[in-house]
């Protein structure tokens, strides 16, 4: 059953008095419980896709369904609220805000759906414990290693109970030891909870772990293949 499905997306920017097809017309299926990665060299297009599946960006042409829900068609407050019931982000920047403690960055998505005290108190406290941090909850971001980081936006990402993750190079910033620990705690979530993942990575350690491997060059699928 395909959650997402592209159909010949294109994204072009304009550079002077060039075009630039950072995805070129480009349609796949994913479907639920993936583990896959988009790779590709920078400048690939890897990232804009991602970014364009997750509503982060508007495809010049082409469209983008999750769910049997056209979401290139929503409106700015739409997609936003799609975005907040259904994606989880983990970005190479980790993105916490810096003056919240790890608990409150992650259960502030959770405030954002309304969901109770209690609830949130719940979910970020079973989160956290899940990727190692239970002694780091009351830490802000400064506080922590890269790792940590990291880790606690992976606990933010998965806190809405998202369909599906998307992960934009999550271990750019990552020693071996924080890689290999951070993968595990995903893939342990995609077997557990069935939560569908998709990378952009050029880290050859993501590759290995993933179950497809989509390669992206100049803009279009070179190849695409399961494990």
């Amino acid at each position: 059953m395909s959650v997402i499905k592209t159909e010949n997306l294109v994204k072009t920017y304009t550079q002077g008095e060039y075009e630039i097809k950072a995805v070129d017309k480009v349609s796949l299926e994913i479907e639920k419980g993936e583990f896959t990665v988009v790779c590709g060299p920078s400048g690939s297009g890897k990232t804009t896709l991602l970014n364009i599946i997750g509503g982060l960006d508007d495809p010049t042409s082409g469209s983008v369904v999750i769910n049997d829900k056209e979401i290139t068609s929503l409106s700015g407050n739409q997609l936003i609220d799609f975005r907040l019931r259904n994606i989880g982000f983990v970005f190479q920047a980790y993105n916490l805000i810096p003056v919240l403690t790890a608990k409150e960055n992650v259960g502030f998505v959770m405030l954002l759906q309304g969901k109770s005290e209690a609830e949130r108190n719940e979910r970020t406290e079973e989160l956290l414990k899940a990727v190692g941090l239970e002694k780091e909850m009351k830490k802000k971001p400064t506080q922590m290693s890269g790792g940590q980081q990291q880790r606690v936006a992976v606990a933010r990402a998965l806190a809405s109970k998202p369909q599906f993750i998307l992960a934009d190079e999550p271990t750019a910033n990552l020693d071996s030891a924080s890689t290999e620990n951070l993968l595990d705690i995903m893939a342990k979530m995609n077997e557990e909870e069935g939560i569908t993942f998709i990378f952009s990575t050029h880290d050859q350690r993501v590759i290995d772990r993933a179950k497809r491997v989509i390669t992206f060059q100049d803009g279009k699928i070179f190849s695409d293949v399961s494990a």
